[in-house]
């Protein structure tokens, strides 16, 4: 197969990953005086796609320098052990907290088995690769590496998981936002723009966080945000408001169904409500069906994260 690029100005490349279909998620690449960063990497299937671009970039193996991951839930971060080993003189970028999982992968297979269940999980990203510790770099809060004179800067970002980091790209004006700034499919771009929605997945949602990391990175001024789901969006002041807003009703819907009888349904009626309500005001003429098929997997893993909110919301209080 031949990857799906989409060529951005700066010597930015999203490369679609075909995770689940086309146009769901992304891995970019970052081109600069001949050398190159991957930022998030797909899953095992993904590795010939980003080798491949490379190839149409004119970008040799050995010239990629990073391999950077937002955050190590497998849709971003599967493939990267196998990936490296492709790429003999990249190192990986990750988050204090989820360079342990990439270095040993076990806890991360469980907690994404229990997502996804053994059979899905298998057929969506087959056997994580580990990465050596000595190909791994931790990067904390600030820390800024050098692309070929290009510095990118790694601001922690809680709220979709713990581990979560983006990127600052001065050079563009842009940020690499892996989920922090939600996910934005072109199949619901209407005339007025992009639509966007948080991403919620468990087990580390929090929507106080959330909420202030987008604060965080709207501070830096971008013109442009990067996001893994999917690719470069502009007009950045009103899609983060309405990722605000939507933050702040999935919260108040998930406690409005905290104590009902299958919180599961009711919650994920609710947002689908919300969502289809807030795609025709944006001028979508998509039939629900079409809507529900973009939109399904996404609904299921936000409440999941929803649910695992308000359990550990519980257990505190309990305290």
């Amino acid at each position: 197969m031949e990857p799906r690029l989409t060529r951005y100005s700066h010597g930015i490349t999203a490369i679609d990953t075909e995770y689940v279909r086309p146009g769901l998620a992304a891995a970019h690449v970052i081109v600069q005086s001949g050398r190159a960063a991957f930022v998030d990497s797909g899953t095992n299937a993904s590795v010939p796609l980003l080798l491949k671009a490379l190839d149409i970039l004119g970008v040799g193996r050995e010239a990629v320098d990073y391999v950077c991951l937002t955050h190590v839930h497998l849709d971003h971060a599967g493939g990267a052990g196998q990936l490296m080993q492709a790429l003999p003189n990249a190192r990986a970028v990750l988050h204090p907290r989820g360079a342990p999982h990439m270095i040993d992968p076990a806890k991360l297979i469980a907690g994404s088995i229990a997502v996804y269940g053994e059979d899905r999980f298998r057929q969506l990203y087959g056997e994580i690769v580990p990465i050596a510790p000595e190909r791994v770099i931790s990067v904390e809060d600030g820390t800024k590496l050098g692309l070929a004179g290009r510095e990118l800067e790694f601001v922690h970002t809680p709220g979709h998981a713990l581990h979560h980091y983006a990127i600052v790209d001065r050079a563009s004006r842009g940020i690499f936002t892996g989920d922090t700034f939600g996910l934005s499919y072109r199949d619901l771009d209407t005339e007025r723009g992009p639509f966007i929605v948080p991403t919620t997945t468990p087990p580390q949602f929090d929507p106080d966080q959330l909420l202030d990391s987008i604060d965080r990175l709207l501070a830096y001024r971008p013109e442009a945000m990067y996001l893994t789901h999917f690719g470069r969006v502009a007009d950045v002041p009103r899609l983060a408001e309405e990722l605000r807003s939507q933050i702040r009703e999935f919260a108040r819907i998930a406690e409005r169904h905290a104590q009902a009888p299958d919180r599961h349904a009711a919650i994920r009626a609710d947002m689908r409500r919300l969502w289809l309500d807030r795609l025709r005001a944006h001028g979508s003429r998509l039939p629900e069906s079409t809507i529900d098929e973009l939109l399904g997997q996404d609904l299921d893993l936000n409440t999941q994260g929803l649910v695992a909110w308000l359990d550990r919301k519980a257990a505190k209080a309990a305290r």
